[in-house]
């Protein structure tokens, strides 16, 4: 398991979205801005949060992301798994200029120390990240709603009656002098 910044940024991503679960769902727009993230960047990671079921997505106007999970069910690990790659991670790894025995004494303390941080991000849900927020004061601010879509025709306003609508109406309604 790798700690990198594309996992930085999902686990951001995903306390935002915890946060705003009540609410609906979150567009990926609206995370680029609080956060700056590119919009492509956000948009790869969430295709594969989406893969994993961390997330779903929802199309259209009013549409955005959304948990998939209960946040108190999805750990951290669960989030830096679904966005690194865990498949063939130490053959990527550069080799180190280093004789095979050297790289041998340390390659025990190093999977322990892998170990155990993937056993503790293991035990960190998503729910206590975002009640830590909480509890630092952060306060949620309601996106405004924007109406789309086909509304009445504005009405014309009424004349009001009484008023003469024109200079004959006028010339009867003004008092005739005699």
């Amino acid at each position: 398991m790798r700690l990198s910044t594309r996992g930085r940024f999902a686990i951001t991503a995903m306390i935002d979205l915890a946060l705003r679960q009540m609410s609906t769902p979150v567009p990926l727009q609206d995370l680029a801005q609080r956060h700056r993230i590119s919009m492509s960047y956000l948009e790869q990671m969430f295709a594969r949060l989406r893969q994993h079921g961390l997330v779903e997505s929802t199309r259209g106007p009013g549409g955005g992301y959304a948990l998939g999970r209960a946040a108190s069910s999805i750990s951290v690990a669960d989030i830096i798994g679904a966005i690194e790659d865990a498949t063939g991670e130490r053959a990527k790894e550069p080799q180190r200029e280093t004789s095979p025995s050297a790289q041998a004494m340390t390659q025990d303390l190093w999977d322990a120390l892998q170990t155990t941080v993937a056993n503790y991000l293991q035990t960190v849900s998503l729910q206590s990240l975002a009640d830590e927020q909480k509890a630092k004061g952060f306060q949620v601010q309601e996106r405004k709603t924007v109406q789309k879509g086909v509304f009445q025709k504005p009405r014309p306003p009424v004349a009001r009656p009484g008023t003469p609508n024109s200079v004959f109406a006028l010339g009867q309604a003004w008092p005739a002098r005699g």
